[in-house]
């Protein structure tokens, strides 16, 4: 609530200016003086001038001891920074005494969604931790909810999130007993603690072929696969005889049936950030390890909808024996790949049926089955106008058009090919069901053009303007402001380093989220100071979700999420959460602890959130914040403190669930 100040014009007489006094001038001076008096009485009194009581805002995390004291364990540090001399003390702005009607309106959302309520804006609502059988709970994949759904072509593992208020989970996902800080980057490639992903299945079944390893109180992972059981580095070195993995012109990678991802883990030496997924099946966890190993991963599955990425995404994807039957279903889940496929992508396949006549015994398959399968495969790639580049040892690469003007000619004389969609948007891919159906490319001028526009190469990419955004495909952005929009992320970048001092720890963040990405300016700023961490570029489904394109443009990765409901992945994944205006964003949409419970399922202990948003929003979610075991502190805008927006700073306290009840 403002308050409108009325300007008045001091009328004085004649006959007052011919009689002069000082009196109004005395007046005056009292008036000042007693205004300056009460004003620092109110604002806790007389002080000398070595204790200003008093900065423009905090400039970090006041970090508390109360995690220490519950755990045992030293609370990470999160020193104030000053913007003054480091001898000036910091103290946080109190902005909850001003914006007490946001306050009393966010705890009375917050409690009316659970059918409780609040007598008091004082005391916030405590969030209990959930039982610990909850540890690795995945709202949209629940193992329980699935079984509901269809088992042909594996629609039950797709997402099913929570229908109503009852199946949602109102608490803290809780980490495993024993839970550890993961190794730090690089050394987390290979090791990962045990208690952390508490899981020997994988041990146990793939033990001959060098997946994963139980070693006391670490797993270990060799980096072997089922195909490549002399090494992941082996099995790439092969590949790029075929494909140029080294040049720059590869940068992103889809990684289908991923297993622990050790192909999208040693591409990473390579510059080649690969996109890897995998359904929560029976291979338990296989995602989860990816995560903690600190590899870019998420829960997936080719079943009945499409992949949650932009047409024209990915440089190239790979298959090793990922069980996907890319012949069946007129070829389904090869048209998919190809809509996401840049022009000129290529696919890489091992395994079944590649190489039969030298494994058939082995895969206990008869030699013509595993030729017919093989037949088919090549010819869905054909009717998809793909060149089949190399088949050497165990290994097949086949390349995508870089534009369909000769495609369409000679396709003519093949009926049984799969027609062009129409009329569809290529980039829809939120619950958006797979159609056998190719996905047009844009139209070319000539017959060497790359359709679309060729992209630079890798890292040269990562600050060009994206071909979508100088072709107009992206709505509202232009060339301008796409560089702008560059500059002032790495101006926020910046200001985020001088505030959280976590920034300076080597090692402290390694799987980064961005909850709204909009141009991956965050990302591109985080990865041009060359920080060792990969960022997850979210597109909101209520936004402008024509970005996420050029987001891959950019050599980064990411994918379409509504915060209403739960991520594809599993608790504990991200060491750092960047949020700008979701909460705005969402507003009247969906219950605010709704988003923020979720944050926190997905947040590792001792993790940091970056929330930036109006000062009263800000307001609204610390309020909740504050009954979920986070230390929290808002602190100014990088513009100063006259800016309405905001950023809120977080570090999730460490707990496990032996600590629940504390």
């Amino acid at each position: 609530m403002g308050v409108r100040l009325a300007a008045t014009k001091l009328h004085i007489p004649p006959s007052a200016a011919r009689r002069p006094t000082f009196l109004p001038f005395v007046a005056v001076l009292l008036l000042c003086s007693a205004s300056y008096l009460l004003g620092v009485w109110q604002h806790g009194g007389f002080a000398s001038p070595s204790e200003s009581p008093a900065v423009s805002i905090a400039t970090a995390v006041a970090c508390t001891t109360t995690a220490a004291a519950a755990t045992g364990k030293k609370a990470p540090s999160a020193r104030a920074r000053p913007r003054s001399s480091p001898s000036q003390p910091s103290r946080a702005l109190d902005f909850s005494a001003h914006h007490a009607a946001a306050t009393d309106e966010a705890l009375a959302s917050s409690s009316s969604s659970s059918g409780s309520s609040s007598s008091s804006s004082a005391s916030p609502r405590r969030y209990p931790a959930c039982p610990v059988k909850y540890s690795e709970y995945t709202p949209c994949e629940d193992v329980e909810r699935s079984l509901r759904y269809p088992r042909e072509r594996l629609v039950y593992r797709e997402r099913h999130c929570p229908a109503s208020e009852r199946e949602r989970l109102r608490c803290l996902v809780p980490a495993p007993r024993g839970y550890r800080v993961p190794f730090p980057w690089p050394a987390s490639r290979d090791v990962a603690w045990f208690a952390n992903v508490p899981h020997k299945e994988l041990t146990v079944e793939k033990a001959v072929q060098n997946w994963i390893r139980v070693d006391g109180d670490k797993l270990r992972f060799p980096g072997g696969g089922t195909m490549f059981p002399n090494g992941a580095d082996a099995y790439i070195d092969d590949i790029a005889k075929i494909v140029p993995l080294h040049d720059g012109s590869i940068r992103t990678a889809l990684d289908t049936g991923c297993g622990v991802a050790s192909w999208g883990a040693y591409l990473l030496s390579r510059d080649i950030l690969a996109m890897s997924f995998a359904p929560r099946d029976s291979h338990e966890a296989q995602v989860q390890f990816a995560l903690e190993r600190g590899v870019p991963a998420m829960i997936g599955v080719l079943a009945s909808n499409r992949l949650t990425y932009p047409a024209r995404a990915f440089d190239m994807a790979h298959c090793s024996r990922c069980l996907i039957p890319w012949q069946l279903y007129d070829g389904l889940y090869l048209i998919e790949v190809d809509r996401v496929l840049r022009p000129g992508g290529y696919w890489i396949l091992s395994g079944p049926p590649i190489n039969w006549r030298k494994y058939w015994k082995g895969w206990e398959r008869t030699k013509e089955d595993l030729n017919a399968e093989q037949q088919a495969i090549e010819a869905v790639a054909r009717s998809l106008c793909w060149t089949k580049l190399k088949e050497a040892g165990d290994i097949a690469v086949w390349q995508k058009p870089y534009n369909h003007a000769g495609c369409k000619a000679s396709r003519k004389a093949a009926p049984k090919s799969p027609p062009f969609c129409s009329g569809k948007n290529p980039d829809a891919a939120w619950y958006d069901k797979m159609e056998a159906c190719i996905t047009p490319l844009p139209e070319v001028s000539g017959a060497n053009d790359v359709a679309g526009g060729a992209v630079k190469k890798w890292p040269q990419r990562l600050t060009a303007v994206p071909p979508r955004v100088s072709r107009g495909f992206v709505r509202g952005v232009t060339a301008k402001s796409f560089a702008q929009d560059t500059e002032l992320w790495r101006r926020r970048v910046r200001h985020y380093k001088s505030v959280v001092s976590q920034f300076e720890q080597k090692g402290r963040y390694r799987n980064v989220l961005d909850m709204n990405a909009r141009l991956g300016g965050f990302a591109a700023a985080l990865a041009a100071a060359g920080n060792p961490l990969w960022v997850m570029n979210m597109v909101p489904t209520l936004g402008n979700t024509t970005t996420l394109g050029a987001i891959y443009e950019r050599g980064l990765i990411g994918s379409y999420q509504d915060w209403c409901e739960g991520m594809s992945t599993y608790p504990r994944t991200y060491d750092l959460i960047h949020a700008d205006s979701v909460f705005t964003l969402y507003k009247n949409r969906c219950e605010m602890d709704r988003i923020l419970l979720e944050m926190d399922r997905i947040l590792r202990p001792r993790g940091t959130v970056i929330i930036r948003d109006d000062v009263d929003m800000l307001v609204k979610v610390k309020s909740v914040a504050d009954g979920m075991r986070w230390d929290s502190q808002i602190v100014d805008h990088e513009d100063g403190p006259l800016v309405r927006e905001k950023i809120l700073l977080v570090v999730k306290k460490y707990w496990t669930a032996q600590d629940q009840d504390q």
